[in-house]
């Protein structure tokens, strides 16, 4: 990466804080941390951040409450929750929301910043496409991976890095299945219980925006995984 990557840590606990702060600053990064919601949203604003580490548990503003205003303001900055909770509808409420990965706690920091740079590494990938990169047409959508947009007449819609590695992988395999267990381990990098249900999450999703054009399918194929698929292609 040319520039050293800039990382929003909302984190309401002063010893995690501190000790996230030290730490990622050692591995070379530039570090803003805030201890509660509105504080963490009002840093967001005002900078210019790569990756924002959230915990769930904050005053004033709770962790899936500020991935919705950070994503009304930017679609695509990655997104990783740091929490105590365990539900699995905790999880799935996280990704819901535009979670890129989900930390329980205590971990390891070392996973951390592992995990955070596959996802830096991904996200540069594709803001490294040329601005002119090749559209995609699917029935009325135009998809353009390098921007991570996809458009049906005046309405552009905007995918995170996740949502816009699964589209892309679709579009590769066009007309053709896809395993789930290969998804899973190209994007989310292992077929736990968890990925895989947190990729469902981004399915519905993807078909929820697809929804405008009914020539254009995203279907779910029993025991082997999914296809995108155009009517007439």
């Amino acid at each position: 990466m040319s520039k050293t990557p800039e990382i929003l840590v909302a984190e309401d606990d002063p010893n995690l804080g501190l000790l996230l702060t030290e730490f990622l600053k050692k591995k070379g990064y530039h570090v803003s941390w805030a201890q509660n919601g509105d504080e963490a949203l009002d840093l967001f604003v005002k900078g210019s951040f790569d990756l924002c580490l959230l915990d769930v548990m904050m005053p004033k503003k709770d962790g899936f409450s500020l991935a919705k205003d950070i994503r009304a303001n930017h679609q695509q900055v990655p997104i990783i929750f740091l929490t105590a909770k365990s539900m699995e509808e905790d999880t799935l409420q996280g990704f819901k929301v535009g979670a890129d990965d989900y930390l329980t706690k205590p971990f390891s920091m070392e996973v951390l910043v592992a995990r955070m740079e596959a996802i830096l590494r991904r996200s540069h990938s594709d803001k490294s496409v040329p601005s002119l990169a090749e559209e995609i047409v699917l029935g009325n959508y135009t998809y353009v991976p390098g921007k991570m947009r996809l458009s049906i007449g005046d309405t552009e819609l905007k995918f995170t890095p996740k949502e816009n590695e699964l589209m892309k992988l679709l579009c590769e395999n066009l007309g053709r299945p896809v395993s789930r267990s290969y998804a899973l381990k190209l994007i989310w990098g292992d077929d736990t219980y968890f990925n895989a249900r947190s990729m469902d999450v981004y399915m519905t999703k993807l078909r929820k925006m697809l929804k405008e054009d009914p020539r254009v399918q995203l279907l779910n194929l029993h025991g082997e995984g999914f296809r995108l698929s155009v009517e007439g292609l």
